[in-house]
């Protein structure tokens, strides 16, 4: 898979080929030059730091859609044990674009569920580019409802750039189907936990993401609608996303601080996308610890808490 590179990755990666071309020459030369590689790798993640600890809410929002970031299935496979996919949402069809099914976290059953992009072109057709259809939400709540018969805890991943907006799935009823999830899981008896690992766009990404806390890695984003969306709308330019992302406040950061996020998750230096073991083990441990936390409460308290939670989101006024 050939190396994507942003505009603000181009001094690191140039320096990452400096590096990686020294080893080649000190093995095939046979000459030792480890105290200058050394200094060189010690000089790039001082620059790692330096640039991802400066990246505006428009260079965020590009990272959150960094074509090599760990999709759904990249993690699923890193921290869940004997995962089963289930398929089909006993109406219409099967979904690919939102994956589910049942697995081993640690030595405890979760429910899973997701959306899931492709990376070749054949992949992105296949999942729809992670953009579901009715079928997809209907699936996912087939398998919550699933979870709640048998008292499993819901993990959610979200990353999608929005519900398929095509005519069939208009058709099939995509805005009920997307309604009714969030009806159902606003007082599912079992904890939920949302994850935003990618993109959370829209209708989409709430679609299955109402849940007792939500937990975003750091270089993520979710709104109602993308930057580069809004800025379409507002200027007719969509590459007057940075402006639309500042104005909109769509990063993790921003989420936290309005109390609609409730932890930021650490990712690698330079983004999930360039360790997925290394985010994958970091999520397993914060995954953990939220879900052993949300199983301390009552059926009846999950509710009065997720209730809460919800109601103090926004700020509102009468006048």
């Amino acid at each position: 898979m050939n190396q994507f590179v942003f505009d603000f990755e181009k001094p690191i990666v140039e320096l990452e080929k400096k590096i990686e071309e020294m080893r080649e020459y000190a093995f095939v030369e046979n000459v030792e030059i480890s105290e200058e590689i050394a200094r060189l790798e010690a000089k790039a993640q001082k620059l790692r730091q330096e640039i991802y600890a400066k990246l505006s809410r428009g260079q965020l929002y590009q990272l959150a859609k960094h074509p090599q970031r760990p999709y759904t299935l990249d993690i699923v496979e890193r921290i869940i044990d004997d995962f089963i996919e289930l398929h089909g949402d006993r109406r219409f069809a099967d979904d690919p674009a939102i994956v589910a099914g049942i697995g081993m976290l640690g030595e405890k059953k979760v429910a899973i569920i997701g959306h899931q992009k492709g990376r070749s072109t054949k992949e992105k057709l296949f999942r729809n580019f992670a953009m579901p259809n009715p079928e997809g939400y209907r699936k996912a709540l087939r398998i919550m409802k699933l979870a709640e018969k048998f008292d499993l805890p819901v993990l959610s991943f979200l990353d999608t750039p929005g519900a398929y907006p095509g005519i069939g799935a208009e058709e099939r009823g995509q805005a009920e189907a997307v309604a009714r999830n969030l009806f159902e899981m606003s007082h599912l008896r079992v904890p939920i936990l949302i994850v935003v690992i990618g993109e959370g766009a829209s209708g989409g990404a709430l679609g299955i993401g109402v849940g007792d806390r939500i937990i975003m890695l750091e270089n993520t984003w979710y709104s109602v609608i993308s930057p580069e969306g809004c800025a379409a709308i507002l200027w007719r330019d969509s590459s007057k996303f940075n402006e639309a992302a500042d104005a909109m406040k769509v990063t993790a950061r921003d989420l936290l601080e309005m109390g609609i996020a409730d932890e930021i998750i650490k990712e690698p230096v330079g983004g999930a996308h360039r360790n997925y073991d290394e985010t994958a083990q970091i999520l397993k441990e914060n995954i953990t610890r939220h879900l052993n936390e949300l199983r301390q409460f009552s059926k009846d308290e999950l509710l009065d808490k997720r209730i809460e939670k919800y109601r103090k989101m926004g700020h509102w006024g009468e006048g």
